[in-house]
C-alpha cells in the first residue's frame, strides 16, 4: 500500500485555518467529504470523536493522527493538514500539533488496513528530517513528492 493512493492532492491542505482541535477536525472532515469518500459526514465525525474520547490521537512530536472507522466511509482515505502555529491536541508530550493526518476507513476494512496506515505513518513520522521537510513544504507538490518516497 502506498500512501499516495490514499492521500490525493485534494486531501492536502498546507494552511489549515482552524484555531482549535474541533475546528481543525471539522475542516479536515470536510476535505474528506468533498473528495467523495464519505456517505455520511456526521456519522464519520461521530467515529472520530468516539476515538478521541478513548485517548488523544496527539502522538507527540507535533503530530496528531485522528482516525475513525465507520460504515459511513465509502473508501479509505487519509487527509493531511498543516497548522504552522500548532493547535492544542492534548498530545502526550504537551506539544501543539502542526502535522495532522486524518484517517477514514470503512468498517469492513477496519482491522488490517487501519493498522497498516497507522504503522506506515508512525514509522516515517518518527524521522526528524521527514517532519522538518513536511513543515517546510510550500506547495502540495512538495508534499506529494515526500509521500511518494515513503515505502
Amino acid at each position: 500500500m502506498k500512501l499516495t493512493q490514499l492521500i490525493t492532492r485534494e486531501l492536502i491542505n498546507l494552511n489549515l485555518e482552524g484555531s482549535t482541535k474541533d475546528e481543525i477536525m471539522e475542516e479536515m472532515v470536510n476535505m474528506i467529504d468533498r473528495a467523495g469518500a464519505l456517505n455520511d459526514k456526521e456519522k464519520y465525525k461521530e467515529s472520530l470523536y468516539k476515538r478521541e474520547m478513548e485517548g488523544s490521537t496527539g502522538i507527540g512530536f507535533g503530530i496528531a493522527i485522528p482516525h475513525g472507522k465507520s460504515e459511513s466511509v465509502k473508501k479509505t482515505s487519509v487527509a493531511f493538514g498543516l497548522k504552522r502555529s500548532g493547535v492544542d491536541w492534548d498530545s502526550l508530550d504537551g506539544e501543539k500539533a502542526k502535522l495532522i493526518f486524518m484517517i477514514a476507513v470503512p468498517t469492513e476494512h477496519a482491522g488490517n488496513e487501519h493498522l497498516k496506515i497507522l504503522q506506515l505513518l508512525s514509522r516515517k513520522l518518527m524521522d526528524d528530517e521527514f517532519r522538518e521537510q513536511l513543515l517546510a513544504a510550500t506547495n502540495v507538490e512538495d508534499v506529494v513528492q515526500l509521500f511518494e518516497q515513503m515505502v
